[in-house]
Order: C-alpha cells, then structure tokens, then sequence
C-alpha cells in the first residue's frame, strides 16, 4: 500500500561531465525543488524516509537527485533497476533527466577551464569522455528527458529546464512589496524602486498626521492628487508586464519598494493598492510596512512648498 495518496515526484538528473548537470540541478533548486547531488546510492532509502526540514512548511517538495559517474557506488544498469522498483512502488513519481552533449564540445570545455575529467585525470579528456559515455549510456536509453547542450549556452539550458520542469505557482516568485521613508534610509534589497514623494503629503493636515495609509481618510487625501490615478495606474500596469517575465528568467525572490518621506501615509497607501491590485491578477505578494510604526516628525518633512523639488 502507497503511503501517502500522491506519489513524490523524483527527477534523477544525469549525463555527461562537464555537460551541464550543475547549472540544471541548480535551476531546479531555485524552482522550489529539493536538490540532492551525488548522495551515495546506498543512502537514498535513508533520504526518502527523512522527515522534511524544518522551514518547509508542511510541503513535500518534488526532489531532483543529481547522479553522475562520480556518485559512488554507480552503475547505470543498477540505478535503471531502481528507478523501476520505485516506480512499481505507485509511492513514486520517477522522471530521469540526461543530459547530453557533443565529445568536441566536451573536449573544448575542459580544454576552456583546465579542468582534468574526472574518468581521465592522467590521460587526455576524450579518453575520459568516450570511457564516460560507454558506462552512461544504460541511463541515457532509459531517460524520459534527453538534453542535448552542444549548442546551448548556460541561459538556453536554464530556460529548457524551466518549460520542461515547471511546477506552477512554486516557480513564481516570492513577491514582496514594501513600504518604507526615505528620511530612514533606502531598503538594501529592493529589486524596484518607486518613489511617492511627488503625492500630497496628508503629514500637513492636522487632522490626518497621526494617521496613517492604512485609513480611509488619509487614502482619499492622496487619491485627490491629479497626477495619483494617472502614475498608479501606470505603475501597475509596468508591473503586470514586468513580473511574467521575472517568472520567466527564474528570478527566487522579489521585492517591490514604494517610498515617501518619512514612510507613513503616501508609501503605505500605495503599496496596499499595488498589493491588491496584484492579487486580483492572480499574484500572492507579501506586505510589510518598514516605517509604519515610526513617529511623525516635522523635521523629516518636506513642507508643502518643497514637495514639488522632492527627488527619488
């Protein structure tokens, strides 16, 4: 009997040294898989009976094992019978990954890196590559997925393994939108920057200093800007065109930063709107307000007169 209702997914990722299984194995990890290269195979029973990590959040994510002829214990036809037994289990979802590539274009790498490979480390690099081809060559005839990386760069490899090993919402990327005051310091890790310094500042109403973005008044003191409706509405717009794209290079993490002068009305209103606003679109941003609990200082100010000359 299964032990869970879904079966976990595994990609055995393998092929040729120097053939790109790093740059493969490390795109998964940044899509959310768990990556595990050259583990003893005498230990991946232990490994897929370990409990998950802690951090993980109750998720089993898919894992990617990285296997090459340097893996001790291999051998190809052993690791071809043990992919059948783990999918006979039905508690197992097996793909194999085997990535390929040209002897010329092999030789041309090591000759490129002075790397020695690792099946020649006294003789020439093509003995080591035809000697390593001959033992792969069970596991490339098994393969689901044959990648040929002769003529691809490290980005075209990059993009191949993200079409062919996508898992949805978990390649997205963690999307952050922050507020904060640019009188308190830029954020250090801000991917995008919008400055909200040319909106009223509800700081010079009495009535709405003690307030913040997050109440209704003082987001209708802003909204009554002429240029508000016009620069938001294009900011969302920028970022509904800019975040697929993101997505499609492969980008973990993003953090979207909205500022104003002291990080506690124009910035917070505006960074709940953008949040929303993607949402709506299918987003799931995170928000944090970096300044919000700061106290209202006129001194950190522009005052009225001055907001005009504000600069980002």
């Amino acid at each position: 009997m299964p032990k869970t209702r879904n079966p976990k997914t595994i990609l055995l990722v393998s092929g040729l040294s120097g053939a790109g299984k790093s740059t493969a194995l490390k795109t998964l990890e940044d899509m959310g898989w768990e990556v595990v290269d050259n583990l003893p195979l005498l230990l991946l029973d232990r490994l897929l009976d370990a409990p998950l990590p802690e951090g993980a959040g109750g998720i089993d994510r898919p894992l990617a094992l990285g296997i090459d002829s340097r893996t001790r214990g291999f051998d190809a036809s052993g690791i071809v019978k043990r992919i059948k037994k783990l999918r006979a289990s039905k508690e197992y979802e097996v793909g194999t990954l085997f990535l390929d590539c040209s002897g010329a274009e092999l030789e041309r790498r090591y000759s490129e890196t002075r790397r020695r490979h690792p099946l020649a480390q006294d003789r020439p690099a093509a003995d080591g590559i035809a000697r390593e081809r001959e033992l792969m060559e069970p596991l490339r005839r098994w393969a689901d997925h044959v990648i040929d990386t002769t003529n691809l760069a490290t980005n075209g490899l990059q993009q191949e393994i993200r079409s062919r090993f996508g898992l949805g919402t978990i390649t997205d990327p963690a999307l952050s939108i922050l507020s904060f005051g640019f009188a308190r310091g830029l954020p250090r890790n801000a991917d995008l920057v919008f400055d909200m310094r040319f909106l009223r500042n509800p700081h010079w109403d009495k009535d709405l200093q003690h307030l913040t973005g997050l109440d209704d008044a003082v987001a209708a003191h802003i909204a009554e800007d002429p240029a508000y409706e016009t620069v938001v509405g294009q900011i969302e717009n920028l970022l509904l065109t800019l975040l697929p794209r993101y997505h499609e290079e492969g980008k973990a993490y993003l953090t979207i930063a909205f500022g104003c002068t002291g990080g506690r009305h124009r910035s917070v209103h505006v960074a709940e709107r953008i949040a929303q606003s993607l949402r709506k679109a299918g987003f799931s941003p995170t928000v944090n307000h970096r300044n919000l609990e700061s106290a209202p200082r006129d001194a950190l100010e522009n005052r009225p007169e001055d907001e005009e000359n504000a600069t980002g």
